[in-house]
Order: structure tokens, then C-alpha cells, then sequence
């Protein structure tokens, strides 16, 4: 019980510093969630940084897919923080710089 009061309190302290957006602009292009790597570079150019985190098991065990962020910015006053997994976008993250 005292761990969950913990967490929610970090949680709730952190909040204003990242939000989860749903695109992501780049010059006159939009990214969004479901866009593939090559669909990103191509329209961002390469990533400040890139992390490859590791690697995803699939059901039953049978397949693996990668999991990387790439960081953009900063850009208007915040970083961009992009997260894949099996080539696709699954989340953005804006944080404030």
C-alpha cells in the first residue's frame, strides 16, 4: 500500500514535465503512431539520438521485434522522444526543456 502512494505521487509529480502526444511535426509532414522507421527518417531526418532498448518476445514466445527511441530537438522549446517497436511507432513523448 505504501509503494502505491509512492508511485502515484511520482507519477503526478512528473506529469507536467512529459505528455504523450498524438503526432508529431516535422516541417510540413506529420508523424503519427503506425508510421514506419524508414517513413520517419524520411520526413524528420536522422535522430538527435537513438537508444535500442531491446527486444520484444511475441505470443507464445514465438516471434522477437525490436524496441527502440529516437529523441528529436530540441524543437520549440521541447524534446521529442519516439518509441518503436517492430519498426513501428507506438508512442510520442513531448517533454519540456
Amino acid at each position: 500500500m505504501k509503494y502505491t502512494v509512492v508511485i502515484i505521487a511520482l507519477l503526478a509529480a512528473l506529469s507536467p514535465l512529459a505528455v504523450l502526444a498524438d503526432t508529431f511535426r516535422c516541417g510540413n509532414s506529420l508523424i503519427n503512431q503506425g508510421d514506419r522507421t524508414f517513413e520517419v527518417r524520411k520526413k524528420c531526418g536522422e535522430p538527435a539520438h537513438r537508444d535500442f532498448i531491446g527486444y520484444m518476445q511475441g505470443d507464445y514466445g514465438r516471434r522477437e521485434s525490436t524496441r527502440e527511441e529516437w529523441v528529436y530537438g530540441p524543437r520549440n522549446g521541447g524534446t521529442y522522444v519516439l518509441t518503436f517497436e517492430a519498426n513501428r511507432l507506438v508512442s510520442i513523448e513531448f517533454a519540456r526543456d
